[in-house]
């Protein structure tokens, strides 16, 4: 575990040298923008030295890591707020999307799974293979019109866009994320779908369901208790990787709904060249990424006892 732990500090060291090297790759200057119509150069070179932007990049990295290690994030140059406050108000939101997408996934893409399997080569699975396909192969984002022009514009069920605080009116937000998390999820229950049919075929076939079934055992007994079990090791790990992808690639679905997420944050954040947004949102993400890797390999050791003792 500890050196476990040493890789991961070392992956986010590596992590914050990366973003912040890409960062300086973004056409434009931030300064130049902030300037306005008001483009002197006095003007310019003043902001650049408000913001430490004058300074070797070596310089500028370094007061960056020693300001993250003090839980600084640094202040946005196009809101003049603070990153950490900035991420306290829209991280929540993006986990609540995520959260609710991966339920989705899981509510429809296991239990399809299951029935693929133990169907196997019959009208069942092959109308889930078809499902699959077709969820694999429609962008979130023509997923997210087509469901504003049906529920919203259409039937007047949803709303079209927008978001509204549970701590508010829970009905209303639950109305106004119910799409975007159908439409995130739908891409996990396909790829959950797909692995849990596989793992699911797996241990049916494995010698110790079939002396199950040789004992008189119950065909739900064996799928719930015995086969279901030994399945959801693999699944579990997807499960924690697809909800960091979630964190990090709802950006156009929030986008189309206008959900005031991380993802929206970005990428008004890159237009604007407001570099602090960027480096604090896209290292956040990473370090949940890998905190979520870390969570999913602790849930297999659970699941299967032998991960645990064949690790060193």
């Amino acid at each position: 575990m500890i050196a476990r732990l040493a890789s991961i500090a070392v992956t986010l060291l590596l992590l914050s040298v990366i973003v912040f090297s890409l960062q300086q790759l973004l056409p434009g200057d931030p300064a130049v923008v902030l300037a306005g119509e008001d483009k002197s150069p006095e003007t310019i070179a003043a902001i650049r030295a408000l913001y430490g932007l004058d300074r070797p990049l070596p310089i500028q990295y370094l007061t960056w890591l020693g300001n993250l290690l003090h839980g600084d994030f640094g202040v946005s140059m196009r809101l003049n707020r603070s990153v950490a406050q900035l991420l306290a108000e829209k991280l929540p939101v993006t986990i609540q999307l995520a959260t609710m997408a991966l339920v989705v996934g899981i509510v429809v893409g296991v239990p399809a799974g299951i029935l693929a399997a133990v169907y196997v080569d019959t009208a069942v699975d092959g109308a889930t293979s078809v499902l699959s396909v077709i969820g694999m192969s429609i962008p979130n984002f023509w997923l997210g019109i087509l469901f504003i022009m049906v529920f919203s514009v259409q039937l007047g069920w949803l709303p079209a866009s927008g978001y509204v605080s549970p701590f508010e009116d829970l009905w209303g937000n639950l109305r106004a994320m119910i799409m975007p998390a159908i439409v995130l999820g739908s891409h996990v229950a396909t790829v959950l779908m797909r692995h849990t049919r596989s793992a699911m075929i797996e241990v049916l076939n494995a010698d110790y369901i079939r002396t199950a079934r040789a004992k008189g055992v119950g065909s739900l007994s064996i799928i719930l208790r015995h086969a279901l079990r030994n399945a959801l090791v693999p699944v579990v790990t997807l499960g924690a990787l697809e909800f960091g992808q979630l964190l990090g690639g709802s950006v156009l679905t929030e986008f189309v709904f206008t959900v005031p997420g991380i993802g929206k944050l970005i990428v008004d954040s890159v237009f604007n060249r407001d570099y602090a947004v960027v480096q604090a949102v896209v290292l956040c993400s990473g370090a949940l990424y890998i905190a979520l890797n870390l969570l999913a390999d602790l849930a297999q050791r659970f699941l299967d006892p032998r991960v645990a003792r064949e690790a060193p």
